[in-house]
């Protein structure tokens, strides 16, 4: 089961349907539309109270950690012991697909959520540079709006709009103001006026998307960048599996760089797959024999080419990779030795399902209510993780 069904998605996918063919594994797809899969958890609660459960399901990292915790994923341990995946898997990754000392589900990517991705012949045409501080942004949105252009290509749906607030908190307030505040949900930094100037910035930035964004899909907003119709779009590097299918180059038809502000950090997201528990010998050998795959160097680098993101792994060749994907595995590596390596709170790296999804509802409600006040959004935010605790 997955949520993999945009192109580039299913493209990614196919990769591992063929490797699994090739190792006599058979693949029954049960895909379920909707981005950041929160529409697939509903339907594998589902599947797992009547004891349906799937083999196999993709998974964020939170998510790994609250169906551990519930008892139902397989122990992949001897698998992990036995292909070392300490060594070879990227090492903020491992606690999280580990639970009480065993490990629990496998890491497909890693994805990077702090990208702004433009047109460049747009903003050649607008004479305009890609902005590094938000500041910049505002500057080179209203040059595109004189331009008769939208400057920002948004879906209005509330993990979209969470991806520009995390952004946001990360270019205002750097990396020990973004750990505190959407990872240790500290209620001093909640409160601060840093934040007050976050909520701000989503405000002025009402102006910059077109009134068709509610409800649009993230691969129709990456189509308006393709076509010119918008600027820019800040979005995780999924897009660019997107711009890869229109057949664009990077640094030729579409320009890639940390979204503004956020230079040297690098915010993380993981798919991974756990294996639900089962009596079936077959299906467990189907288990295994998967999570051994998902891991084979030359899946982990045709897959993440075709997906946008890089390698879980730390030893993959990234010499078939393009020019974004080079950059973010550098820009990661350095994150590291900074310690601005950060898990994303939108794709439920960060924090628990509840947590986040009071987030989600703030951040969305503010984004399409102009009247809210960022300091009634900084109240609800506090009454909410609250009521979450």
């Amino acid at each position: 089961m997955h949520y993999w069904t945009s192109g580039s998605e299913a493209a990614g996918l196919d990769v591992l349907k063929q490797l699994l063919e090739k190792r006599g594994v058979s693949w029954s797809d049960s895909p379920v539309a909707g981005g950041t899969g929160m529409n697939m958890v509903q339907v594998l609660r589902a599947r797992i109270a009547s004891d349906t459960a799937p083999s196999a399901a993709q998974m964020h990292a939170q998510q790994v950690q609250a169906w551990a915790a519930e008892g139902v994923l397989t122990d992949l341990s001897d698998l992990a012991k036995k292909e070392d995946w300490a060594k070879i898997i990227a090492p903020e990754l491992v606690p999280l697909i580990s639970y009480n000392g065993k490990s629990v589900a496998v890491p497909v990517n890693v994805h990077r959520s702090n990208w702004l991705w433009y047109n460049k012949k747009v903003f050649d045409k607008a004479g305009v540079q890609p902005p590094t501080t938000w500041d910049e942004f505002n500057q080179v949105s209203e040059k595109l709006l004189a331009a008769g252009v939208t400057p920002l290509a948004l879906g209005g749906q509330p993990w979209q709009e969470a991806d520009l607030f995390e952004n946001v908190v990360l270019g205002l307030g750097g990396a020990d103001f973004y750990r505190k505040a959407l990872i240790e949900q500290d209620q001093e930094a909640i409160k601060s006026e840093t934040m007050v100037k976050v909520f701000d910035q989503l405000r002025v930035m009402n102006k910059f998307v077109d009134k068709n964004y509610p409800g649009r899909d993230w691969n129709l907003a990456t189509q308006m960048v393709i076509k010119g119709e918008a600027g820019m779009q800040i979005m995780g590097d999924w897009a660019k599996g997107e711009l890869s299918l229109a057949k664009m180059e990077p640094n030729v038809d579409y320009g890639c760089s940390p979204a503004p502000g956020t230079k040297g950090d690098y915010v993380w997201l993981t798919d991974n797959f756990g294996f639900f528990t089962t009596k079936d010998e077959n299906r467990v050998k189907g288990q295994i024999e998967m999570a051994s795959a998902i891991l084979d160097k030359d899946f982990q680098e045709a897959f993440n080419i075709k997906k946008g993101s890089i390698p879980s792994r730390v030893d993959v060749s990234m010499d078939k990779f393009d020019f974004c994907g080079k950059a973010a595995y550098a820009d990661r590596a350095e994150a590291q030795k900074t310690n601005t390596s950060l898990p994303s709170l939108t794709h439920n790296a960060a924090t628990g399902a509840t947590k986040t999804g009071v987030f989600l509802d703030v951040v969305s409600t503010f984004f399409e209510t102009p009247t809210m006040t960022s300091q009634q959004a900084i109240d609800q935010l506090v009454a909410g993780l609250k009521s979450a605790e």
